[in-house]
């Protein structure tokens, strides 16, 4: 990566995230394909979704696959272990068991009419619910994306519609705000929340930098918060994650590892390991996982208390 991607625009540094310079990026393991949706469960172990399948892998870098489905990508885990997967394939967010096996479907359609491509989701755990991202067949120019919401009676509501590929999103801890990626158009969105599935009006939260040099793109995907409220975004085709404040300042540009970076999730004991999937060239063809350690931050985990021993 050249060193003048890090200087194209002014950067708003904040004294707890490392610089960038400090930052050393490792690749923890490859695998066939472009890979996304990375979490971590209660133990500890990670899950990536690529292809047709999810490799779960241990902090030492040892994976193997742990379920099938037709195309998965975002994931979250339950408190009861249970795991929901967004699966473009079945156009719906799936339901699996701890150890893999499909369970059921969390949703499929909402007002009657069948979801296009779930892609992405976020926990609302103060109410039991669940917000994600349908970009199915969307782009800058056929505005049909949207984002739902599932309440915890199992019932789909549409949250809002007219995006451009609608990606990552995180609800803040305190439930106040959704911040939602929009890719085409290459910015965060944030929406007030008023209560749970209604939303006010859309705002831009931040315009992202644009690709430049061996750059290939420019579109959000999946995000990820700090204790401190920072946005933590995998920039596809930048081969970075962009740091940006709770009021959508740039803050910092970390190495992506991979150039179609996807997705980023913390873990670790201290919380403070930054996960990074994504495709490692232009093409399709293998994926890999990469982390960095930022000393000083605390990462949030989207993760429920365990129910049970």
């Amino acid at each position: 990566m050249r060193a003048c991607l890090f200087i194209l625009a002014p950067l708003f540094f904040a004294a707890e995230l490392p610089d960038e310079a400090a930052v050393r990026i490792e690749k923890l393991f490859e695998v066939p394909n472009y890979c996304e949706g990375v979490v971590f469960d209660h133990e500890g172990f990670g899950y990536i979704s690529h292809g047709k399948v999810i490799t779960k892998f241990s902090a030492d870098g040892k994976n193997w696959i742990w379920a099938q489905t037709r195309a998965p990508n975002g994931h979250k885990i339950l408190a009861d272990g249970t795991h929901l997967v967004c699966d473009a394939g079945f156009n719906a967010v799936l339901r699996l068991d701890k150890d893999g096996k499909l369970i059921g479907q969390a949703a499929s359609v909402c007002d009657g009419q069948p979801l296009r491509g779930p892609n992405d989701l976020t926990l609302d755990q103060k109410n039991g619910g669940f917000y994600f991202t349908d970009p199915g067949g969307s782009d800058d120019k056929k505005l049909i994306g949207t984002i739902h919401y599932v309440d915890k009676g199992g019932r789909t509501h549409l949250v809002a519609g007219g995006l451009a590929f609608p990606n990552g999103i995180v609800l803040t801890p305190d439930g106040k705000r959704l911040l939602v990626a929009e890719s085409k158009k290459n910015r965060v969105l944030v929406y007030e929340v008023e209560s749970p599935g209604k939303v006010g009006p859309m705002k831009v939260f931040a315009d992202l930098p644009e690709k430049q040099g061996d750059q290939i793109d420019n579109q959000p995907d999946g995000m990820c918060l700090d204790s401190e409220g920072n946005l933590y975004v995998a920039h596809y085709g930048m081969r970075q994650v962009q740091v940006l404040s709770p009021e959508g300042k740039l803050l910092r540009r970390y190495p992506g590892g991979n150039l179609t970076t996807s997705n980023v999730g913390f873990a670790g004991d201290k919380m403070n390991v930054l996960y990074i999937t994504g495709g490692l060239g232009k093409e399709a063809g293998g994926g890999g996982v990469f982390r960095i350690e930022l000393p000083g931050v605390t990462g949030l985990a989207i993760l429920p208390k365990k129910n049970g021993p």
